[in-house]
């Protein structure tokens, strides 16, 4: 086996730079292959058997995420299977329109999760991670120097193992959060949901169908394999989730919120569920993080859920990678609270008004919603702003004061010289420093064609090739921008930077020159 050291429960030897991921959902795929891309030896623990489930809770990939699986090389193949779709519909008239997003990616991608699961987890083995099917956490103890986990795995075996970082991305029902002793404060929001995969004798006009009419709400998403997703509320049945379920219930309130039934027959499953929406305080403690439903659990309204954890992956995989390779400090681990969590505190109300607008009954409530869905569909800034929320390339993270005002913005996948596009080049997992095609600000002081550019005409030579990839505009655009390996801004500067205002940014974000360079 490679990824842990694994032995009785006897005093174990320390595996410096190993990290254990807790469940290999999208969240928990991402950040394996993220690590193991980097070089990082890393062990996923999942109780499940090796299996791909078709039971998927999510069904849609937002603008964001597939950028970020656009840097991993992986969001053709993902287009390629999924079905995309311009407008986010949510209930009435309440709706946003997708295509005009500033991205590669203007629309959502209805896509049910295995299918995402599937290529993350492919990739992630093809890049090194050792997975532990049937293998469940049982206990987590940590030091100064690392993390010891319990594990109980096939037949009941034991085994502890010890890494110097577990990352628990286990779901809501945490075992990692619940041994690290964190609560998860929260509330059910809307209780006796009914689900339920079923085929359909009539298909309905849109890709997605989703509307709420008095007190019922239902949405419908297919599958791709001639199942659909039917998720169904009624106000009047506040019923426990042990009580049983059958089609008939099903059907009606999908005929009294989409106006008929479409035919529902053989379902495969249902279940009745309660929806949550809950965030833990804190998503490190010590040497453990939390990821995905882990940390943060709401509403399925706007289908954020899947998409934010796939997000919350990006943002820690890197920062791990660079601490467990020297080349950052312990800090900057502490920067994916900060910048995480009011994410997840924002999709967290995002969400939940979008299912409160729906349930809403008042007279004057429902009045207050239509007047809403004129505001989102007519006004420009109100449009562009909704969208940007929904699809998360409108999420900026803290900056330094003084910083540049690019610094903590998602940067847009631009074109590069060469023909490449920035989300190309940071496939390789490493920050891009973006230039300007010449060195100096002021084109009449460029050298001639044909005489060798000089290091006063260019930045430093130095490019830490295992950390940094080096580009140029495609366009005359003056900036210099250090791009981190989540796409966003790290440092920019609108003046040419001096050799060692340069070198000192690169330090800072990069951490110093490898000393066999220097000389």
């Amino acid at each position: 086996m490679t990824g842990t050291t694994d032995t009785p429960a006897a005093p174990l030897a320390l595996a410096p730079a190993r990290v254990i991921v807790v469940g290999s959902g999208p969240t928990g795929l991402l950040l394996a292959g993220d690590l193991a891309a980097a070089g990082v030896p890393v062990t996923v623990l999942e109780k499940r058997p090796r299996k791909i489930s078709n039971l998927s809770r999510a069904f849609a990939l937002h603008a964001r995420s597939l950028e970020q699986l656009d840097a991993r090389g992986l969001a053709d193949e993902l287009e390629a299977l999924g079905r995309p779709l311009g407008r986010l519909r949510f209930f009435g008239r309440l709706s946003v329109d997708l295509t005009e997003l500033p991205s590669r990616f203007n629309h959502v991608l209805v896509l049910p999760q295995y299918e995402v699961e599937k290529v993350l987890a492919r990739r992630a083995e093809e890049a090194g991670a050792e997975f532990r099917y049937d293998t469940e956490m049982t206990g987590l103890v940590q030091d100064a120097d690392g993390v010891t986990v319990e594990t109980r795995g096939p037949e009941g075996r034991t085994r502890t193992l010890r890494a110097a970082y577990v990352v628990g991305a286990d779901g809501m029902r945490s075992a990692v959060r619940e041994a690290i002793g964190l609560p998860f404060p929260g509330k059910s929001v809307i209780r006796s949901v009914v689900l339920a995969d079923v085929r359909l004798a009539e298909q309905p006009e849109g890709l997605l169908t989703v509307n709420a009419v008095g007190d019922a709400f239902a949405f419908l998403a297919p599958f791709g394999d001639g199942y659909h997703r039917v998720i169904g509320w009624h106000r009047g049945h506040d019923v426990p989730d042990s009580e049983p379920l059958d089609l008939a219930e099903i059907k009606e309130i999908t005929r009294l919120a989409l106006g008929h039934d479409y035919g529902m027959h053989d379902a495969r499953w249902m279940s009745r569920f309660h929806s949550d929406e809950r965030q833990a305080p804190a998503y490190r403690v010590g040497r453990v993080f939390l990821a995905g439903d882990a940390a943060h659990v709401h509403t399925p309204a706007g289908g954020q859920g899947m998409n934010t954890g796939l997000q919350d992956a990006a943002n820690l995989g890197w920062k791990l990678a660079a601490v467990l390779a020297g080349h950052a400090d312990a800090d900057l681990l502490d920067t994916y609270q900060a910048e995480r969590h009011p994410v997840g505190k924002a999709v967290l109300r995002s969400s939940g008004g979008l299912v409160r607008l729906a349930m809403v009954k008042h007279p004057w409530s429902r009045a207050a919603r239509v007047a809403l869905t004129g505001l989102v569909s007519t006004v420009g800034p109100v449009r562009r702003k909704a969208a940007a929320q929904v699809t998360g390339i409108g999420y900026r993270y803290p900056a330094p004061r003084g910083a540049h005002p690019l610094t903590g913005t998602r940067v847009p996948d631009v074109r590069l010289a060469g023909g490449t596009r920035l989300y190309e080049a940071l496939r390789g997992g490493r920050f891009v420093l973006i230039t300007p095609a010449h060195g100096p600000s002021n084109p009449a002081h460029e050298p001639p064609a044909h005489e060798p550019r000089t290091p006063a005409h260019e930045p430093p030579a130095e490019t830490r090739p295992d950390r940094l990839t080096t580009a140029h505009w495609a366009s005359a655009r003056r900036t210099t921008l250090l791009v981190r390996p989540d796409g966003y801004a790290a440092w920019a500067t609108d003046t040419t930077p001096t050799p060692g205002t340069l070198q000192s940014a690169l330090t800072a974000h990069l951490g110093p020159t490898p000393a066999r360079q220097l000389h």
